[in-house]
């Protein structure tokens, strides 16, 4: 018998038990005895393809940080907005440097996770939700490839105006994402030729998370080149000014607001 998982906040209940295993705090996942099994995100692909990483990471402090995060937080300026703060890992180092900044997620797990760590400003919600709150911010990050919540043709422009809407003048974006078009696997190189014929960007994933029992609803997520980037950004309220790719194939890519 297949069983479909029950939805849920995968990604919070996932944080809470990390953060459990990290600190010995709380009911930690155990696979028999005493020992706490380790905390995995489980990926799974619209084509059957699934993928397993821990989920330790999103704890990471900045000594633990790949270089292009550690410079993406010396370009902040200003009111911030984090967009999909996760475990508050960037958020907490930019307090930590009197960084205005506030945490948004749609994860109630994740906030409660980055309160429980010390974030301060936490928002329960979408960008598109936030816009109604009245808020204005100098800088936006997307880290954590986060480039991904673009999603794809049909919902990139209206991301895009929400940022704008909750922009100061002369704002700007910050998004970390990854090139997917180096690979020769035919697992990848194949389904990026299944999404063209199907009119949809090559790295346009169809994703859902698992954990434990849970599941997310299926959705989309972004993984493009910097050409792709540019092409998204055209003709909205931003300009893509500056792709720094020195650890390529990630790369960090700043949008400024025009005008």
């Amino acid at each position: 018998m297949t069983v479909e998982p029950r939805i849920g906040d995968v990604f919070g209940e996932m944080l809470r038990d990390a953060l459990a295993v990290a600190t010995g705090i709380g009911p930690r996942p155990l696979a028999g005895g005493r020992l706490p099994r380790p905390v995995i995100e489980i990926i799974e692909r619209d084509d059957g393809l699934i993928n397993g990483a821990p989920a330790a990471h999103y704890l990471d402090g900045p000594a633990d940080w790949q270089p292009y995060d550690r410079r993406a937080v010396d370009r902040v300026e200003g009111a911030t907005l984090d967009v999909g703060v996760g475990a508050g890992r960037i958020a907490l180092l930019l307090q930590e440097r009197g960084v205005p900044v506030t945490g948004l997620d749609t994860s109630a797990g994740a906030l409660a996770v980055c309160r429980r760590r010390g974030v301060r400003e936490l928002v329960h919600g979408t960008v598109d939700s936030h816009v109604a709150d009245g808020r204005r911010y100098d800088t936006f990050l997307l880290l954590g490839n986060n480039v991904g919540l673009l999603e794809g043709r049909e919902r990139a422009p209206a991301l895009l105006a929400a940022l704008a809407a909750l922009a100061r003048p002369g704002a700007r974006v910050i998004a970390q994402g990854t090139d997917p078009y180096g690979t020769r696997d035919p697992l990848h190189t194949g389904y990026h030729e299944r999404n063209r014929r199907r009119g949809r960007l090559g790295g346009q994933l169809r994703l859902r998370l698992r954990y434990r029992e849970l599941g997310t609803e299926w959705f989309d997520y972004l993984v493009c080149s910097p050409d792709e980037l540019a092409e998204l950004v055209r003709g909205t309220a931003w300009r893509l000014t500056d792709v720094d790719d020195h650890d390529a194939p990630y790369y960090l890519a700043t949008l400024r607001l025009a005008g």
